[in-house]
């Protein structure tokens, strides 16, 4: 088998927590250094909080695994530090083909709009991923990484959570405020508290197969639905990295996955597919099941569920990992607010009701998805076939086929976090949603994105001029807002044509940003840490900026539990 990658090996290190007579407190420790265990061990790091991160291997990813990193993934890597080497190593795509038979029955553009500093999508084998999170949980002093400890044992109560861990120079304990939990779909933490992931597991199998060739393909997306060269079956083709190519073949329920693996399986189905004269050779096989699963509540006391452990999707949508760094940016940003005094505990809750919002949507296209590709009867089988015939030539059958519906993210419309609009807005950018960047300038006409400007606190987004007793009611509401601990920054956009002369100026060089937030003369935004919009408003109001920042903390929620 080719190989094009050498996994790297992270050293054991005894820490000084295994010399102590007690039991040595930790505020977080996390339990995986997979994408979410790294990411959250990031994302706690720039609010200023210490973690631990134990694994129980040495190594990043074995295989590609999750190749297919959306957007947004790359958007929280980029306020981590860590985008710019996945972009730069990554193959960049955004167009996708969909075929019935020999014939291209469409098209598709994931991000036709333009003013965007990340792609769409990048192609990027999952060790690549993983090796450069490594690289910079390593740039950042608030990260203890710690290969080769196995957490053992866990204990939670309503205050803490205790630990054993294994090494080789034998176990030891540890206690924390919050365990945060992220290891794996088949989690021996979850397990071990008695916890459930409850879904389903559909009937039938696909083989992934990594190869290394040359080819001209272009990077795109290429889906076949009974592809000439795989009768009856579906199939998927993608490039990565280093000319790996990963192609998905639809295999059925009866097929054996250890058989399937084989070499000698797997060379004519290839060979079909390129043709015998296309050389090639094979670097990674995997067999898998769709599986869609999560579970009931993510927050077992003191011990928090993350990424896979906590919810499960089939790989079709590239929904899991992005799903993932969703995730451990929603609940990040709270932990911190609550570990710093600055919200109640409570504010925890809206993690598990967020997300768990998000792993409905997500396991609903994934089902969706996997039901479509693979009709279990005569019906649904015509109900596809028919969808894949109108698709040719009607742009609203498009909408009804698919091939697995792109991670995107997802907008939390119904969170007790946000405050409702009072005034007509369009319903692109409502309370819930993910930020859109677009291209701005800083003093001195300095080329910006504002992502990059929104960072991880809340901002308030002001569009052109306020009266001047209206500007000094907000400084007065957001020094009281400072004095309480919740740092609200505001950031003023000043429209085409102007100059920003402060740092806390921007201007709107292209007009995109007032176009995609629906902003005009006076509007203001205020962005939750997550870079999620939790309230609006067509002018300003001091006092009820105020109150959104309070009630986007959870404190609002928790006096109406108190009472």
């Amino acid at each position: 088998m080719a190989s094009t990658y050498t996994n790297p090996e992270y050293p054991y290190r005894r820490s000084p927590d295994q010399d102590a007579t007690q039991p040595v407190h930790h505020q977080v420790i996390i339990v995986g250094g997979g994408p979410a265990g790294l990411a959250a061990a990031m994302d706690l790091a720039l609010h200023g909080i210490d973690s631990v991160v134990l694994d129980d291997n040495n190594t990043v990813s074995v295989g590609s695994r999750a190749i297919c990193i959306a957007k947004r993934t790359l958007e929280i890597c980029d306020r981590y530090g860590c985008a710019q080497p996945m972009i730069d190593k990554g193959v960049i795509w955004k167009h996708g083909r969909v075929y019935f038979g020999e014939e291209q029955i469409y098209e598709f553009d994931l991000l036709p709009e333009q003013h965007h500093k990340i792609p769409a999508f990048i192609n990027l084998q999952q060790y690549y991923f993983e090796e450069y999170m490594v690289d910079r949980c390593m740039e950042m002093p608030q990260i203890d990484l710690r290969w080769l400890h196995k957490v053992a044992e866990v204990a939670s109560t309503a205050n803490r959570a205790e630990i054993v861990v294994d090494t080789q120079d034998g176990p030891y304990r540890l206690s924390c405020d919050y365990l945060l939990v992220a290891d794996g779909a088949n989690s021996p933490i979850r397990d071990s508290l008695g916890l459930e992931s409850k879904g389903q597991i559909f009937e039938d199998r696909f083989l992934i197969a990594d190869i290394v060739m040359q080819a001209d393909f272009p990077a795109e997306r290429r889906f076949w639905f009974d592809a000439p060269f795989h009768p009856n079956q579906s199939t998927l083709l993608h490039k990565q990295a280093d000319n790996v190519w990963r192609i998905d073949f639809q295999l059925g329920w009866d097929a054996d996955p250890e058989e399937e693996k084989k070499i000698d399986n797997i060379r004519p189905r290839v060979e079909a597919m390129l043709g015998e004269d296309q050389q090639w050779e094979l670097e990674w096989a995997s067999v898998y099941t769709f599986r869609c699963r999560k579970m009931d509540s993510y927050i077992h006391q003191r011990v928090i569920f993350m990424g896979d452990a906590a919810h499960q999707v089939s790989p079709f949508g590239a929904r899991g990992a992005n799903g993932a760094l969703q995730g451990v940016e929603n609940l990040c940003w709270k932990l911190a607010a609550v570990l710093d005094g600055r919200a109640p505990a409570s504010l925890l809750d809206t993690y598990d009701t967020e997300r768990q919002h998000g792993a409905r949507e997500n396991i609903l296209h994934s089902t969706r998805a996997t039901d479509f590709m693979t009709p279990k009867n005569a019906v649904t089988r015509l109900f596809r076939d028919t969808a894949l015939d109108l698709a040719r030539d009607y742009p609203f059958a498009r909408s009804l086929v698919n091939s697995g519906r792109l991670s995107t993210p997802c907008t939390y419309d119904d969170t007790p976090l946000s405050t409702p609009d009072r005034a007509e807005f369009s319903e692109r950018m409502r309370p819930g949603s993910t930020c859109l960047d677009a291209p701005i300038a800083g003093p001195e006409g300095r080329q910006e994105w504002l992502l990059e400007r929104l960072g991880n606190r809340f901002t308030l987004l002001l569009f052109g001029e306020v009266a001047a007793d209206a500007r000094q009611q907000l400084e007065a509401a957001l020094a009281s807002l400072d004095r309480e601990g919740h740092h609200t920054r505001a950031l003023w956009v000043l429209p085409q044509g102007q100059h920003a002369g402060r740092d806390n100026e921007v201007v709107d060089t292209e007009g995109v940003l007032a176009q995609r937030y629906d902003l005009r003369q006076g509007g203001v935004y205020l962005i939750r840490p997550d870079q999620h919009v939790c309230a609006r408003w067509r002018t300003l109001d001091p006092d009820a900026v105020a109150q959104a920042v309070h009630r986007a903390l959870g404190k609002t929620l928790a006096e109406e539990q108190a009472a």
